[in-house]
Formats: C-alpha cells, structure tokens, sequence
C-alpha cells in the first residue's frame, strides 16, 4: 500500500481511470488548474509529464514547487504558479490535458464559474482532453437548498455552485467539445453529489 502511495499520490480514482484507459500518456503537457498541494501531480511528475499546475494559494503553490523539485527537478519552478484559475497566465492552446478537479463548484456566482471554466478550456489544444471532478445536483435534486442562481446549501453544511446535467451538457456544447465518456456521479451518503465530466475539445470546423 506504501508503495502505491509512493508512486501515486492521493489520486483522484477518476482521474486514475482516465490513466489506465490510455488517454494521458507519457510526453503529454498537463495543466492542472486548481492543483491544491499536487494530489493529482505526484504519478504525473515521476512519469515524465511535462506539469504545470496553477492555484490561488501562494502556500500550495509552494508545497508543489517542492514536490516538483523533488520528483522532476527538470521542470522550472515557473511552471506553478501562484494565479486566480479565472486568470491563468498558461499560453492559449497549450496542453494536451486540463484537469479541474473538486475547484469549479468553489465558485462565488454563474460569472466567476464560466471565467474559471472558459479560462481552464482555453488553455486546453485542440484534440485535448479536459478533466472535471465537480459538485452537482444529479441524484439529490430534492435534498438541495437553492440560495441564489446556482448556488445552494448541502446537506453536508456546505454551500457550493451545483450543476445539473441539462446544464454541463450544454455547456459542452457551447464550447465546442463532446463527452469522452457518459456522466458519472457519485452520491456520498445523501450529503453531495460529485459528477466527473470529461470532454475533449474538437478540432475547428469538426
């Protein structure tokens, strides 16, 4: 069990799955935006991916410069940054893989979520694959306590920015991707929802 931790992390078991089915292969460039203290980064990393990971918190940002530097000295320290996800500084059309894991549902209002999400698939090439792990509704669409737009209590005492189906699905739509795999949520105990949306960005004029 060591040994597995060692190599990967606390990986998102969702994102893990994207791994196995041969979608994020070695040489890729990864965006992670929203990366935390590198959950997600730690099998990346010792595989040789080109990373880049981006935060709001400068402290998580330090923790995974240090991680980097310990698993992939390679990679310049400038590749993780400190930056608010709806203003990400990663070069337009420049990864091969976004992951978005368990940030867009932080979102304050419907205008700071489509920044974030508009700001992530912008970095993302054509062909790319874009990976999110989100709060949702699906499953538990009575249990939520709606307080304003999108934004709803949880049974779990939380608040957070919750999507439903109707509306990822047109999101895809409008911005220009399809669904790699069906929509897949998980319902923790009647507390939340959490929905893995996985989208890969076709090509102009497909």
């Amino acid at each position: 069990m060591a040994e597995l931790r060692d190599r990967f992390g606390a990986i998102d078991i969702y994102l893990f799955d994207q791994l196995l089915r041969g979608r994020i292969r070695p040489g890729m460039r990864i965006l992670d935006a929203g990366c935390g203290n590198g959950r997600n980064l730690v099998y990346l990393l010792q595989a040789g991916y080109e990373v880049f990971g981006v935060d709001a918190d400068p402290a998580a940002i330090e923790a995974v410069r240090r991680l980097a530097a310990r698993l992939a000295p390679h990679l310049p320290a400038d590749n993780f940054r400190a930056e608010p996800i709806e203003r990400l500084s990663i070069a337009a059309e420049s990864c091969d893989v976004v992951i978005s894991s368990a940030v867009l549902h932080f979102a304050a209002d419907e205008a700071h979520f489509l920044a974030m999400l508009h700001a992530s698939w912008r970095a993302l090439a054509p062909g790319g694959l874009f990976f999110a792990r989100l709060a949702s509704t699906i499953g538990m669409e009575s249990a939520m306590r709606r307080l304003s737009g999108r934004r709803c209590a949880l049974p779990d005492g939380t608040e957070r920015f919750l999507v439903d189906a109707a509306y990822l699905t047109e999101l895809g739509r409008r911005l220009g991707g399809e669904l790699v795999d069906p929509l897949k949520t998980t319902v923790v105990q009647d507390q939340r929802c959490m929905t893995t949306w996985v989208l890969r960005k076709l090509q102009p004029g497909a």
